[in-house]
């Protein structure tokens, strides 16, 4: 199997900002050490949350102190990016990390309106956005020059400087929920990731992109590398027993879940309603904290001792997933707690499922 690192913590005030980058600056340098396979950058603005907000930024960060480990975006908000600047940026960070970038893209939150108001957007269009951007910077990965008119771009670039180390530039990576998702980012070949299946749906999706890889007419090789790189999100919390785990896993997820909710009840225009097809337990402000943790640990995470976890781990093993992308802070969690859960993961979890 392998296992990607992948960062979504908050900064409590603008105090801590500069202590907390610093934190998860650290955090990524020791997911290399811990012999992680890739680090996973998530994107949010204004509120503390993704406390480094630029990932690209962080990423050229990331990229010169670390050598081996693959570094990804979980993902970038399409809407927020001018898709030339993007392409450029980058173009820049695969050459700075010697080709190790991966790259998730997504049309943006669907919970966080404020994200898109302060960016002088609203999230209506943002697929149409999302489209547009993308079939201009994968042809600039393609080829130059590159004319495009368009909606929302009309632009001529004559090239694409520095170009990108690897050959057709960075893997661009899918963020699927739906079964239609998945079926049609395996017709088309396209690397996934995807968050918060139970474990009988897994089984399901997998089968689901499998014969969308079929259908596509993919090779053997592409099949079988797609599949082992579709990738599985879950919350993560190795504690000193089960005990122990679940009771701080509870405290720290209802915790993160009651800032959230209190941020998007607080910045989001009264005009503005989440999708419901979007809502689940844990995102649904009317589901009852008990309800809302119970569908969360259930479906989301993976905590208990170093055995346990292992146990769990299996499972997922056992369903078809290959790639695990692991976080292990949530909300403004202690460094410490973090880097003790991280630990016991990288030396008494991962190691199990190495030779599988």
């Amino acid at each position: 199997m392998r296992f990607g690192y992948l960062t979504l913590a908050a900064s409590p005030s603008p105090e801590e900002d500069a202590a907390r980058i610093d934190q998860q600056l650290e955090q990524a340098v020791a997911a290399e050490a811990l012999g992680f396979d890739g680090i996973w950058l998530t994107e949010h603005y204004f509120t503390g949350e993704s406390v480094y907000n630029d990932a690209l930024t962080f990423a050229a960060a990331i990229a010169m102190k670390t050598s081996r480990i693959r570094i990804g975006f979980a993902v970038v908000q399409m809407p927020f990016h001018h898709p030339v600047r993007l392409a450029t940026q980058l173009a820049l960070l695969d050459n700075l990390s010697k080709g190790r970038i991966d790259v998730g893209i997504g049309k943006g939150t669907v919970f966080n309106e404020y994200e898109f108001i302060g960016h002088g957007l609203r999230s209506t269009d943002s697929k149409a956005r999302m489209e547009e951007a993308q079939s201009i910077f994968e042809r600039l990965f393609r080829d130059t020059p590159v004319t495009h008119t368009g909606k929302y771009y009309s632009l001529h670039v004559p090239a694409l400087r520095p170009k990108p180390v690897q050959p057709g530039g960075p893997p661009l990576w899918r963020s699927v929920i739906s079964p239609s998702s998945f079926l049609d980012c395996g017709r088309r070949a396209i690397p996934i990731l995807t968050a918060r299946l139970p474990v009988p749906r897994i089984r399901e999706r997998w089968a689901l992109y499998e014969q969308g890889l079929d259908e596509g007419g993919h090779d053997a090789a592409t099949r079988s590398r797609l599949l082992a790189s579709a990738a599985l999100w879950r919350n993560v919390y190795v504690g000193e027993s089960d005990a122990e785990a679940e009771d701080s896993a509870a405290r720290l997820m209802l915790a993160a879940r009651h800032h959230i909710n209190h941020l998007r009840a607080t910045l989001n225009p009264p005009d503005f309603t989440i999708d419901p097809a979007m809502l689940n337990p844990w995102a649904d402000p009317a589901t009852p904290d008990t309800a809302a943790l119970a569908n969360m640990l259930e479906t989301g995470t993976l905590y208990g001792s170093a055995k346990r976890v292992r146990e769990q781990v299996a499972e997922l093993r056992d369903a078809g997933v290959r790639h695990l992308l692991v976080q292990t802070g949530f909300g403004d969690m202690a460094h410490s707690l973090v880097t003790a859960s991280t630990r016991r993961f990288g030396e008494q979890v991962m190691p199990a499922f190495r030779a599988a």
